[in-house]
């Protein structure tokens, strides 16, 4: 049974409504904000949670030549096959009726109640009908006459003899090549190499002989017996000097003394980018008139192109009409790297919003092409939350100066899998923070990697900032406890803590990880990853956030809060990761790590990401 029906405009104007039932939560709500504004509309059903444990599933339908959505909401445990029928009926019917400064239309409702009575009827008639198929079909077997069986149980007894007859045919054929085989004698050679392939008692001793019968090389020098190594006396006192295993001591060296980082040099963060667009749309004629030769023109011309629509003032677009260029964009999107469940997703939603526009006169359509392209991906890339970090800090710093016993530093955890950057890019972000008159501490939480901890040590010799680390086995959730009562007790105003890398498959690193974020409650935790990788960066983000929330022992867990991307400057154009990652958590880039020193690292700007992926 349907439970709430509603239809709305997309600019929000809320133009009809039935509720069947009392409706808990706030579910066309959530489908706005979680599935319309985040460029999701070629998804088919969107499935809601209410705080009080209701499950919905809501399935919608867009009439974008009038800018009107239509919602119907029903039981996530009712498996109803008319939904998508009656969204279908009551957008062709209630079309007529819109007039865009009408916003009340009450009349509709006998009209939707019709709509919705014919459509429950229909879907029991099918499934009524779907019943009764099976019943046919095993009436009609259970009839078969006896002469049918008797012919059948002959055939298959007339292709067992067949069967019969040729295995003996194969049988009399091995046995007389096997005769033929003991006529001539035994091969002592051949059989030994068959019984070193097959292997069992015989196969040592075989491979034994064979080695034995091989030739010897001539000319290279008898190998040396293996020295066994000796690490302590006979007396017990040992031999190796161990200040020369002991590579951990704290001797400054004259690499690092040259090597301080530079604090003039501004970090990329705090540099404005420049973006320049090269895919200009170049005209048919010039001004006299005369044409001009087509010059090298980015993606968005040869998609416009493709699409076999170059009319100004035509009728509503179809869905013939935008399969092509659909294509074209996915292609394109997976050259960049972009992962192929997010390609597909995307290029419906595009579809999705340009099927039924109109084409105003003297409007191209490349131009509606381009903008609907630009305007999809820059709302996904667009962070739909503000994550200012110095702000943060400020604020942390405000309330440690109102009330010290409870005031905690500014805490950021940095997570991800193995090999990403996470220490490398910890590091520039203290650099910046530094920069902006804030001071770091980092906290040595890797103790699991060897040589993470002697990492972050010439880091922050080189940085100036105190590092807080334990050692190696021990909990890291502990030591960042430790570590932010050591921050608090300085007056730190920043805690950097880098965690070990783990892959999101890896349940025991990743319950220690969700243990971490749950004990220490951080103001930010970060998702460190590469943007070299493709379909695998929707894997790790969806794992490690459905690990985070599954693991975690609190009743509210604590996930991803942002992304850094790093190695950013290998990647040239393919920046498919970077929609990859946002379109799967939702959550923003804050950081892009772009070199090998401590100013490379920049904020990501939405149009060189745009720009890059249609270029």
């Amino acid at each position: 049974m349907l439970d709430y029906f509603c239809i709305f405009t997309k600019s929000g104007a809320l133009l009809w409504a039935l509720s069947l039932t009392t409706v808990k939560g706030e579910p066309v709500n959530a489908l706005i904000r979680e599935c319309l504004l985040e460029e999701r509309t070629g998804d088919t059903t969107f499935s809601y949670t209410s705080p009080s444990g209701a499950a919905y599933n809501l399935k919608w339908a867009l009439n974008n030549a009038l800018g009107i959505v239509f919602v119907a909401v029903y039981q996530k445990a009712l498996k109803l096959a008319y939904v998508d029928e009656l969204l279908g009926k009551v957008n062709a019917s209630f079309s007529p009726r819109y007039q865009p400064a009408k916003f009340s239309y009450a009349d509709f409702e006998p009209t939707f109640k019709r709509l919705l009575r014919e459509s429950e009827e229909r879907a029991d008639q099918r499934a009524r009908s779907c019943k009764v198929r099976p019943c046919l079909q095993a009436a009609f077997q259970s009839e078969r006459t006896d002469g049918d069986e008797d012919e059948a149980d002959s055939k298959i007894r007339a292709s067992d003899m067949a069967t019969s007859q040729t295995d003996a045919t194969d049988l009399t054929g091995q046995s007389e090549e096997s005769e033929g085989h003991l006529s001539n004698g035994f091969d002592a050679a051949l059989l030994s190499k068959r019984l070193a392939k097959r292997g069992g008692p015989g196969a040592k001793a075989a491979k034994r002989a064979e080695l034995r019968d091989a030739p010897k090389p001539k000319g290279k020098a008898a190998a040396k017996p293996k020295v066994a190594r000796t690490w302590n006396d006979p007396s017990g006192e040992p031999r190796v000097d161990a200040a020369a295993l002991d590579f951990t001591e704290d001797k400054p060296s004259d690499v690092e003394s040259e090597t301080v980082a530079d604090f003039s040099k501004l970090s990329l963060i705090d540099v404005a980018e420049e973006v320049v667009f090269d895919d200009v749309e170049e005209e048919a004629t010039g001004a006299s008139g005369a044409a001009k030769k087509p010059a090298a023109t980015g993606f968005l011309s040869s998609l416009v192109r493709s699409m076999g629509v170059s009319v100004a003032g035509t009728s509503s677009l179809t869905r013939e009409d935008i399969a092509s260029a659909r294509t074209a964009l996915k292609t394109k999107l997976m050259e960049r790297n972009v992962a192929e469940e997010i390609a597909e997703k995307v290029c419906e939603s595009v579809a999705a919003g340009l099927e039924g526009r109109r084409l105003g006169s003297f409007t191209r359509v490349s131009t509606v092409v381009r903008e609907a392209v630009e305007a999809a991906l820059t709302r996904i890339l667009t962070p739909k939350r503000s994550i200012d970090v110095l702000r943060g800090v400020r604020e942390a710093k405000a309330r440690r100066r109102g009330d010290r016993a409870r005031g905690r530093p500014y805490t950021i955890v940095f997570v991800g899998v193995n090999g990403v950057g996470k220490s490398t890019n910890l590091a520039k972000v203290a650099y910046w923070l530094r920069q902006n008159g804030a001071s770091v501490m980092i906290a040595a939480c890797d103790t699991f990697r060897s040589g993470a901890v002697e990492q972050l040590k010439t880091h922050c010799a080189r940085l100036g900032v105190p590092l807080f680390e334990r050692g190696y086995e021990k909990d890291p959730a502990k030591v960042a406890a430790e570590a932010a009562k050591a921050a608090a007790r300085a007056g730190t105003d920043v805690l950097l803590v880098d965690t070990a890398g783990r892959m999101q498959d890896n349940e025991p690193l990743m319950r220690a990880l969700s243990n971490l974020i749950s004990l220490n409650a951080p103001d930010l935790v970060l998702f460190v990853g590469e943007a070299l990788v493709g379909n695998d960066a929707v894997d790790q983000l969806t794992k490690f956030n459905r690990r985070l929330a599954d693991l975690s022992p609190g009743p509210n867990p604590h996930l991803i809060d942002g992304i850094v991307l790093t190695k950013f400057d290998t990647i040239d154009d393919k920046v498919g990761a970077a929609l990859s990652m946002v379109y799967t958590s939702g959550a923003p880039i804050v950081f892009v790590g772009c070199g090998q020193t401590y100013v490379d690292l920049k904020r990501l700007h939405v149009k060189s990401i745009v720009a890059a992926l249609l270029k």
